[in-house]
Order: structure tokens, then sequence, then C-alpha cells
């Protein structure tokens, strides 16, 4: 080979290389996004709304369920709640993500969950129960664990079933209080969940074939989406289970280190990475708490450096806050429906830089310095990512229901849903959908 084809051929590789990353970097697989950690790297078209709102692409029914959009390959998912021969069952429905038009759909579970999906003084608290797990996708596949413990994996093209895994019979699975609420992780060709039973209870899947990869451990599973990080060099997958985090080698399921920490009623919110600094939180009184991993040899250890109780401070109910540049942000509160604040946290030592009341417990989403930040009562907020002090730019009503959803951005838009509709935001200015 010359050296003029040679130069050629490296161009070309750096291209695709450069292409395939901005590709993924659009898209938003999987609950939290691409890096586990509610990040986009993506840029946003605008943070401003103009004075007539902001541009609605389409708009349409969503009924009951907490289930968040995935957004991949030009189609969003996501579960709801329908009756299906006369019983309410979850239902994964994936929609072209330009149109919202549903391109296929498959019934699940019945819809049974010990409750009614809100409390007293919840807002829209009549109804709204429903799924909670959003699905994931990856090459070519969309992935749900229902509350009542299966793990499907079907074409998302499609719809056609690939393989199904009952974790309470086959795995001797251990459901929790109001079912399970925690979403598949995808990290390479392993798909994690929990709610085994003893020796089994954290689970690593083939994601092709469906079959168990590595098992492990006896924890307790909670509403906990897993996380998956890098820390001092080793690829994690952190579970917040009963008797608090666990890090496992992705690979092998060994056992890397522990944080104890205390469970009540439910746990919900995932554990946040920052560095070797690891954050968690909970409500019915649990608190917060953050621990510092250290790796000495070929072993990891966690020291508490903070713990801080009760509800009032550092309580995340289900809402998890994001890390940035050294600071939480987030809806930090327990049960404050329609008020909950956001706030500004350090997360080295768990001091409130400030907080903004009148969120609930909603969600957000990070992009390009700013947070997408989704109340209870579906009102889209943006807002500057800095500890200086809260800066919104922009908000608007997108949505009628109840919302304790995390908004998702992927390729210019954001999507997002209640217990009633479903969103999709242009924030390049796309058409104005009939309403």
């Amino acid at each position: 080979m010359n050296l003029r084809n040679r130069s050629l051929q490296c161009l070309t590789l750096a291209a695709t290389v450069a292409f395939g990353f901005n590709l993924s970097a659009d898209d938003w697989a999987q609950y939290r996004g691409p890096a586990f950690d509610g990040k986009s790297a993506e840029k946003l078209p605008t943070t401003k709304f103009p004075a007539s709102g902001p541009s609605i692409l389409w708009k349409v029914p969503s009924p009951n369920g907490f289930s968040s959009f995935t957004v991949a390959d030009g189609m969003a998912f996501t579960l709801e709640t329908a009756n299906v021969g006369g019983k309410q069952r979850e239902v994964l429905v994936t929609r072209n993500a330009d149109s919202g038009k549903k391109l296929w759909s498959i019934p699940l579970n019945v819809a049974e969950y010990g409750h009614n999906g809100g409390d007293a003084g919840a807002r829209d608290n009549k109804g709204g129960d429903g799924a909670r797990s959003t699905p994931s996708y990856k090459d070519g596949k969309v992935y749900v664990m229902t509350a009542d413990l299966g793990l499907l994996c079907a074409d998302a093209k499609t719809g056609k079933r690939i393989w199904a895994v009952d974790l309470a019979a086959k795995h001797n699975g251990v459901n929790i209080k109001w079912k399970n609420a925690a979403s598949p992780v995808i990290d390479g060709d392993l798909v994690f969940a929990a709610g085994g039973g003893a020796g089994q209870a954290l689970l690593a899947f083939n994601k092709d074939s469906g079959k168990v990869v590595w098992k492990t451990q006896d924890d307790l599973m909670t509403h906990a989406t897993p996380t998956v990080a890098n820390i001092h060099g080793e690829r994690q997958v952190i579970f917040f289970t009963q008797n608090g985090l666990v890090a496992l080698k992705t690979t092998t399921g060994a056992v890397r280190w522990r944080y104890d920490f205390p469970f009540a009623v439910s746990t919900a919110s995932s554990p946040v990475v920052a560095g070797d600094i690891v954050y968690c939180s909970a409500g019915y009184g649990v608190g917060a708490g953050a621990a510092k991993v250290t790796k000495s040899g070929g072993g990891f250890k966690a020291t508490e450096i903070y713990r801080v109780r009760g509800n009032k401070y550092l309580a995340n109910h289900w809402s998890s806050p994001i890390h940035h540049e050294g600071f939480l942000y987030g809806m930090f509160q327990f049960k404050e429906y329609g008020s909950g604040p956001v706030k500004c946290v350090d997360v080295k030592t768990g001091d409130i830089k400030w907080e903004e009341a009148g969120f609930g417990p909603g969600n957000v989403t990070y992009a390009d310095g700013h947070f997408l930040a989704l109340s209870d009562a579906g009102v889209l907020h943006i807002f500057k990512a800095t500890p200086a002090g809260y800066q919104e730019v922009s908000k608007a009503k997108i949505l009628d229901g109840k919302c304790w959803t995390t908004p998702t951005f992927a390729n210019g838009k954001i999507y997002a849903r209640s217990t009633k509709e479903a969103v999709c935001i242009d924030l390049k200015g796309g058409r104005v959908a009939k309403r």
C-alpha cells in the first residue's frame, strides 16, 4: 500500500469512528442515557422557547405509567397500560420518533402493583398507576423488564420476540412490595438485572441469546435501576439493594466493594458516580450518603464520607440526581408534590449550594450546559448548570396529567410523557402538530 492510499484509509477510518460516535451520542438508548449518568453529549439547538411556546412535533395519548422514553434508530419506546382481553396490562409500545405513529406493541403482564400510583396529596391521585420500568435498546433489539420480573428481548423493527426469561420461575425470583420498577441495563453484550433468589439475586444475561453469563449474591432487590461506570480503571455495575450499594465486575460478577446503606419501604433512585465518589439516597426517612472508593493492589474499598438522615435535606424519593463538575443537580424531596425543590449539592460534602421550589417529584436530564427539568405538573424548565444559583432560561407547560417520568433528549428533540399523554418537542423548530 502506498503512502497516499494509507493516508486516505486513515482519514476514512477516523471519519467512520467520529461519525459512529455522533450517532450513538444522538440516541438515548436506555434509562439515564448512553453513559448511565443522565447526560447527553448532544448540543442544544436552542434553550429559549418562543413566546408562543415550544414547537410540538407530536402529542398522542399515552395512558398510565411512569415509564420514560428510550429513543434509538428512529423509534421511541416506552411502557404504557392498556385493556387487553378485559384486563389492564403493561404494554411495550414502539412509535416512530418523528411522527409519534404507533409502529407495534406487545402486551405483557397484568398491571397490578398493590397501590394506586400515588399518595394522599399527590397530583392526579385518582389514577395513574402503571409500568415504571423503561425499555432499553441495543443493536436492533429492544429489552424490557416487567413489574413481575419478566425480562424480554424483541426485534425493534417488528416486535417479534427473540427471547424471554422469567426471573421468578427460572431464578427463584423475589419481587419487592409494589413490584419491579427498575429498568434493564445494557453494557457491551450484557444485560444486568436484579430480583433473583439466594445465590442468584444479581444477574447478567447475554443480550443476544438470553443465556445467563453470571449470577451471584443474596441481596434483596429495590426499585432502583443499577448504574455502570469505570472506577479506578475497572468497569463495574453498581446495584442499589436492600443491603446498600454493591459493585460487581461487569464481566465476571465478582464483588469489588460494598457500601452498607439502610432500607425502608422503597429505594428507587439510582446510584450516582462522580469519579471515585458514589452517592445514593432514598425516601421514607432514610436520607442520603456518599462513599469514596479506593483501590489498593487488586482490591477496592468504599469509605463513607458523609451521611445525612431524614426526608428534608437530601432525600431523593425516585428522582435520580445528575453529577456535573463536582455538583449534584436534581429534585431532592420526599412526597412534596407540586412544591418539592430542585437543588444543587456539593457531591464531596453534601452541602446545598442553592434550591428552587415548585417542581415536586419530577426528573432532570443534562445537555449542553443546561438541565431539562420536568415537574410533576408537566412543566418543562430549562436552567443553567451552575452552582452560582438557579438560573432559568425557559419554561413551558407541555403535558397534562401526572409526570413522574424523566425527559429524554435525542436528536434535537425532547420526549416526555405523563399518565395521560406523550409529547415530542422539536428544539430545532419543526412543524407544530395539530393538538
